[in-house]
């Protein structure tokens, strides 16, 4: 019964490896041939689907990256990306979404008008020592996005205050 079953899995597995599938044809044209005559007869081409043409891009951004360098350990930081509607409709950011959840983006839900500018505020939590890099993504006109990047290196803050100067003290007892 056992290799009853495999036969029929790997007989399955056969066909559906071999299964043809329909592909639209892309010929521009059709040759036809008749009494040792080619001819050619051209066929209609289907356009593209809207939703397939590339759309011009409708946002600027004065940067697409920006670099904290070394920010200490427990410290958030913030940096403010300002972008540009350069397309020829008004449109609103639909969303903007960081990678993970030390990344916190900030943004006006308000329609941007051709030719004006608005603000993206992009906060770090750094809690983790060591370098980052965090992608965070914008998304307008329902399906365009662009990516931003913060990046940087956190370093390891001293647990304990430093120490006690005891010459501070001899220069208190001496007034």
């Amino acid at each position: 019964m056992k290799y009853i079953c495999t036969f029929l899995c790997g007989l399955a597995i056969t066909f559906a490896s071999f299964a043809q599938t329909n592909a639209p044809k892309s010929n521009i044209s059709k040759t036809q041939i008749t009494n040792n005559t080619a001819t050619t007869t051209p066929t209609q081409i289907t356009p593209v689907a809207e939703a397939t043409k590339p759309v011009a891009e409708s946002i600027s951004l004065n940067e697409t990256e920006f670099d904290f360098g070394k920010i200490p350990q427990g410290k958030p930081v913030t940096h403010i990306f300002e972008f540009k509607n350069i397309g020829v409709v008004p449109f609103a950011l639909d969303n903007v979404q960081a990678s993970c959840g030390c990344t916190t983006p900030e943004w006006k839900k308000d329609t941007i008008p051709v030719g004006a500018t608005s603000k993206i505020t992009v906060g770090y939590n750094a809690q983790n020592e060591g370098p980052f890099s965090k992608p965070v993504t914008i998304t307008y006109n329902g399906n365009q996005t662009r990516q931003i990047i913060i990046k940087g290196e956190v370093w390891k803050t001293p647990v304990t205050s430093a120490p006690e100067n005891s010459s501070v003290n001899s220069l208190k007892n001496e007034q």
